[in-house]
């Protein structure tokens, strides 16, 4: 503009509209985080263990060993990205800075995949739990099928109208979980376990020691191939749902690059040692077939089966049998309810870094809340559910194939989180790391964290084996990611954006 220029009679002026930026509040400390952070992840020891044991027999402890290792990887990368990247979006974020916009939206689909499984595998284990009281809920898959489609239903609505959970709620609901966990772990290891029996669980009796033919090629309905064992590796992933928790909640953490990593970490060492002790209890409580069958057995209620046993007193069976029954219904419903939160996150944050259209996250104007991807999402996960009326037409279980699904979605994101992490530090290396990896090796002077190395290539490796022999899990999950990478070309081309291109975020999503 000129000086000394002075609008005319009938000049419009135009000025540009501001454009305002939301953000989060950030008032949550560690408490909150690992509350929200276990009662999701923690939630998955009342279903992944009867899962994996349909899987991995009497090598479930071995199986979920293998996966604890991997899982202490996956969450220090979580730990380093969150810190160094403190924003919603999990692996999309850190794939979105790493490499590009269309390799975030990649990662971010798959993650979006696990999320509605997880909707739909903890509403579909509400029901056996809640069993104890009513039979039908636990004994047929009309009922548990129709009652989980009915939770579903009922969180969307919630959720679209807005009605939250306060975090002091499931703070107190996590240390009662922990509380309840820690004393069957207790009373299991002073009541019921036994090392000879454990081993007799595993192996079958005369069995021990094994032949390495035997553990190569396994022992009939108690110890897997070694294909069998791998793909129970890769199923015990399941037990690990929700490491991307913390990672969504960054942006509204005091002091994220400190107290992410923190709760993280405590995260990990408490879901770790609750899966040791209650695998181990409940292999000592019943055999491979008893723990891993879903339809007269504990395949669906695991933590039921054990408080459930006649090696306890009675007295204990009492106590413990209906307050499982509750607990394990509530910590699922958190859960189920988690995984909505989870994709409202989600879905905001790819919606204004402009990876998918803002209509999915746009926001109600009366109850403020993303309510047209939570119905979205919430109507794939009933539809995922729909198989549940038949589970006849499973050749291995619709229950186990549910778990393969999640898993497809999971294990993608966490190896993409991985490969982010080496890729940040190779091409960013002054980026600021508030909590860095040890454990380093240089190639080229490049220091690249141990930890995610192998955590990328057995990640890599354990989703090979899920899509080569899961038929309904490869089939499901490549049309999930077909579907989304369409959606992406089409609405990045109708908006003259860059397909791989880092596109500006669009500061508001109306």
């Amino acid at each position: 503009m000129e000086r000394g220029w002075q609008p005319k009679p009938g000049d419009r002026i135009v000025r540009r509209p501001r454009i305002k930026h939301y953000r989060l509040r950030r008032v949550l400390g560690v408490p909150a985080l690992f509350s929200a952070a276990y009662g999701n992840v923690g939630s998955s020891i009342y279903y992944a263990l009867g899962i994996v044991a349909l899987v991995a027999m009497g090598a479930t402890p071995v199986a979920l060993a293998i996966a604890g290792i991997l899982f202490i990887f996956t969450a220090l990368t979580y730990a380093e990205g969150t810190a160094m990247l403190p924003e919603a979006g999990g692996s999309a974020s850190f794939a979105r800075h790493a490499f590009n916009d269309l390799v975030g939206f990649f990662s971010g689909w798959a993650l979006m995949l696990s999320y509605i499984v997880t909707i739909s595998i903890s509403a579909y284990t509400i029901s056996p739990y809640l069993g104890y009281f009513w039979a039908p809920l636990k004994d047929s898959p009309i009922v548990g099928t129709a009652i989980s489609m009915v939770i579903i239903l009922f969180l969307m609505i919630i959720n679209v109208i807005g009605v939250r959970a306060s975090s002091r709620i499931n703070i107190l609901a996590t240390v009662l979980d922990v509380a309840t966990q820690l004393s069957i772990i207790i009373i299991g290891f002073l009541l019921i376990f036994k090392l000879s029996t454990l081993v007799g669980h595993m192996f079958g009796e005369g069995n021990w020691p094994p032949t390495m033919g035997q553990l190569i090629g396994g022992i009939d309905n108690y110890w897997p191939s070694v294909g069998g064992l791998v793909f129970g590796i890769a199923i015990a992933a399941l037990a690990f749902t929700g490491v991307e928790t913390v990672s969504q909640m960054a942006e509204e953490t005091r002091h994220p690059q400190v107290r992410a990593p923190r709760a993280l970490i405590l995260m990990t060492i408490v879901v770790l040692v609750m899966f040791a002790g209650i695998s181990l209890v409940a292999l000592s409580t019943m055999t491979p077939q008893e723990l891993g069958d879903p339809v007269a057995g504990w395949a669906r209620d695991p933590v039921a089966g054990i408080v459930a046993s006649d090696l306890l007193p009675e007295t204990l069976q009492t106590i413990y049998r209906p307050l499982v029954a509750v607990l394990a219904a509530t910590i699922l419903l958190i859960a189920t309810n988690a995984g909505l939160l989870g994709i409202s996150r989600l879905a905001f944050s790819l919606g204004v870094h402009r990876q998918m259209p803002a209509a999915l996250s746009r926001v109600h104007t009366q109850f403020r809340t993303p309510y047209i991807s939570i119905i979205l999402f919430c109507l794939i996960a009933l539809l995922i559910l729909i198989p549940g009326f038949f589970p006849r037409f499973f050749e291995d279980g619709f229950f186990k194939s549910l778990g393969a699904l999640y898993t497809f979605g999971a294990l993608l994101s966490f190896a993409f989180a991985h490969a982010s992490i080496l890729a940040l530090r190779a091409r960013k290396p002054d980026l600021p790391r508030p909590f860095k990896l040890g454990l380093n090796i240089k190639i080229k002077g490049c220091e690249l964290p141990l930890t995610a190395v192998v955590g990328l290539v057995a990640t890599l490796a354990i989703w090979v084996v899920i899509i080569v022999t899961q038929d309904y899990s490869r089939n499901v999950g490549f049309g999930w990611m077909l579907v989304g990478l369409l959606a992406y070309y089409l609405y990045r081309r109708k908006a003259n954006l860059s397909l791989t291109g880092v596109v500006p975020s669009s500061g508001r999503i109306h």
